[in-house]
């Protein structure tokens, strides 16, 4: 039975072309050579994940594509299931044995493993983490931090700790970050972010008080922006952060 064929070499996807379009691989049979060693998981029924250690090497049919960067040639589809395997796949090569006995760690489920030796049962972990558009008048706050590439700003986003909620996340990462305080936390939505394991959890908030005092060790900048001093490099349109940005620019119309 025909599959589609989710072939990783690290962060790297194999895609085929086909005319002007890339697509994922669809057939009987993989695509790639599959050895004994050789990492396979059936994350659900109709599609495989591979996992190799050396890129294809690309030609008229194929070639290989960068997980982000594949969100502009691929069904949206087709991106979030490569996002879910490329995960499952970074899953277990980190958990090849358990945390308790030292037991070698088999699959028990498509996104569960068990302990051969001692039967402890994991499952993926995913970090949460939130991220805010902290808006005031006709204005929002926008930040660069120091591992953000070339000029692009960002939102305030930080991850969850043990122990808060993700309202609470949002004022502590604000206040932290800026020094501002924060007010009418609205939820907004929530995507997967397998870069490599990641869930962003989008929030919407008001300015309630302080003076901006950047967080130096993480922000190289950050300020109010107005819809017609935004920053050139905005995120990407995959991201939740540009989805926000995009959600209060319309409503500045």
């Amino acid at each position: 039975m025909k599959q589609y064929w989710y072939v990783f070499c690290q962060d790297e996807l194999l895609l085929f072309k086909n005319g002007d379009q890339l697509e994922v691989p669809y057939s009987e049979e993989p695509p790639v050579k599959v050895e004994p060693w050789t990492t396979v998981v059936k994350p659900e029924e109709g599609y495989s994940a591979i996992s190799i250690s050396s890129p294809v090497i690309e030609n008229e049919k194929q070639k290989m594509y960068a997980l982000r960067a594949s969100y502009y040639v691929l069904p949206e589809e087709h991106y979030l299931k490569a996002g879910k395997c490329r995960e499952l796949l970074f899953w277990d090569q980190n958990n090849k044995y358990c945390g308790c006995c030292g037991g070698p760690m088999k699959f028990n489920s498509p996104i569960s493993k068990k302990c051969t030796m001692c039967g402890k049962e994991i499952w993926p972990n995913v970090a949460v983490a939130t991220i805010c558009l902290i808006q005031k008048e006709d204005q929002i706050f926008m930040v660069r931090a120091h591992n953000f590439r070339g000029r692009h700003f960002g939102l305030v986003a930080g991850f969850v700790e043990t122990g808060e909620t993700l309202e609470e996340c949002v004022a502590r990462e604000a206040f932290e970050e800026t020094g501002i305080k924060v007010k009418n936390i609205k939820y907004f939505e929530s995507q997967p972010w397998p870069y490599p394991c990641g869930l962003m959890v989008g929030f919407t908030a008001e300015y309630e008080s302080g003076e901006i005092v950047l967080q130096k060790s993480e922000l190289a900048e950050g300020g109010w922006f107005s819809k017609a001093t935004l920053p050139e490099a905005l995120p990407q349109e995959l991201s939740i952060a540009r989805r926000l940005i995009d959600y209060w620019l319309d409503k500045q119309k």
